[in-house]
């Protein structure tokens, strides 16, 4: 049947504008939520499908786990589940529309992305796995055609249907669960898989990204089989020689045959990827979001923030270096803005009398956050060498979740109170 034939008109509450895809098992539509106007993706189940005499137990199962995680997995880098009904009449999920493509068109040999762009969507991939895994959720079916990509580099995951929740008191479904070319193997013996069963499955897509094809390839299912549990891990060297050793160490560690070999958390797996990224040229133009992630875990200013909040933080940030000399902020200027200094360092000055020097993880500008109207500077910040720094613009804050403002207003009143506190100790000295 022609799939726009049997379009549905609503789905629930929501309107059904178009069909974006038709799998085995599910159909996805492009619909709007009504009440906020909102689009949103409604992933709709195959009647036939869930009602099959030998396969529709599990397929509902499946159905019923992902729509089970609706809310539960909040992360910058997990599609968010809004909504789902599972009852004898419907079964459909509700998820926030992401408008861009799967990873699958980078995996082709001719439209490969750079080394940068595969650490910073390797490195995404791994704090949201990293992220459901201390919520006790193992995704299981790691690949390509699972991870949303849009062109300015922002990833999510999606397709939580086969994960297992190592929490859950509710019955669920065991074994080979998954893509086959992308699993474990484990998974492929039916033992118990664990978040280093996902380190192996993204150990793989990093492996495609990285050379256009997949390490193991096979006419049949017994074949690959075969080849994923006895044949060795091709070297990445091999198919591609420029890719880094770094990167190609990597890949061969997180895709060892047995999980004792592999690496033990995500958090090593993450520190290599970082390490991997690091050393290039600090622009602010070229620095990517798994680096500007890592710059700003290290500044001081951010301390106290945790991962989620530190990519909430990097969403609203607008990041320029500019030249020793240039005057950042200019005393008696109107500002809706305030920095944190990310590399470099600046002096303040007032009536053209210095100040004080600002290092690296230090913010100015903070005024306009604690004052409620407009209001002038009250000192020029000019960049003492060669600066990179990071802005956020009132607007941009106040649109921000309340945990994440709460959590600014308390790094400023630190800041405030330290630097009173200083204040307060230089005037005591200079009258004694």
């Amino acid at each position: 049947m022609d799939g726009r034939a049997s379009q549905p008109k609503t789905i629930g509450k929501y309107q059904v504008e178009r069909l974006l895809g038709r799998g085995a098992t599910s159909s996805v539509y492009l619909g709007r939520d009504p009440f906020s106007n909102k689009q949103v993706a409604i992933k709709v189940a195959t009647p036939e499908v869930l009602h099959d005499p030998k396969h529709g137990a599990q397929y509902r199962k499946l159905f019923f786990n992902e729509a089970g995680l609706a809310g539960k997995l909040k992360h910058p880098h997990i599609v968010k589940l809004l909504d789902a009904v599972v009852d004898d009449d419907q079964q459909y999920i509700v998820m926030e529309h992401l408008p861009g493509v799967t990873l699958e068109p980078y995996c082709q040999p001719d439209s490969l992305l750079g080394f940068d762009r595969v650490v910073d969507v390797i490195f995404k991939c791994s704090q949201a796995l990293d992220y459901a895994s201390r919520k006790g959720v193992v995704h299981r079916d790691i690949k390509p055609a699972n991870v949303m990509f849009d062109h300015d580099g922002d990833i999510k995951l999606a397709d939580f249907g086969a994960a297992l929740s190592l929490r859950s008191t509710t019955t669920q479904i065991l074994g080979a669960v998954g893509s086959l070319a992308y699993m474990a193997p484990e998974q492929l013996r039916h033992e118990a898989v664990t978040h280093r069963s996902d380190i192996y499955s993204l150990g793989v897509v990093m492996f495609q990204l990285l050379t256009g094809q997949l390490p193991h390839q096979a006419d049949n299912q017994a074949a690959m089989i075969q080849k994923i549990l006895n044949e060795p891990m091709p070297l990445v060297s091999d198919l591609r020689p420029d890719v880094p050793v770094a990167l190609a160490s990597i890949v061969m560690r997180a895709t060892e045959k047995a999980q004792k070999d592999r690496y033990s958390t995500w958090l090593e797996f993450i520190k290599d990827l970082s390490e991997a990224v690091g050393g290039l040229d600090l622009k602010a133009g070229d620095i990517d979001d798994t680096r500007k992630f890592q710059l700003l875990r290290k500044q001081a200013f951010f301390d106290n923030f945790g991962e989620i909040e530190l990519w909430q933080a990097l969403r609203i940030t607008r990041w320029a270096n500019f030249p020793k000399g240039k005057v950042l902020v200019q005393e008696g200027d109107i500002g809706n803005s305030f920095f944190v200094i990310v590399k470099g360092t600046a002096k303040v000055f007032k009536d053209k009398k210095l100040l004080g020097v600002l290092n690296q993880g230090e913010p100015f500008g903070e005024m306009v956050c604690v004052e409620e109207n407009a209001m002038p500077r009250t000192g020029t910040v000019v960049a003492d060498t060669d600066i990179v720094v990071a802005k956020i613009s009132k607007d941009s804050l106040l649109q921000a979740p309340d945990s994440l403002q709460l959590r600014f207003s308390r790094a400023l009143l630190r800041i405030l109170a330290n630097r009173l506190t200083t204040t307060a100790s230089l005037y005591i000295k200079s009258k004694s």
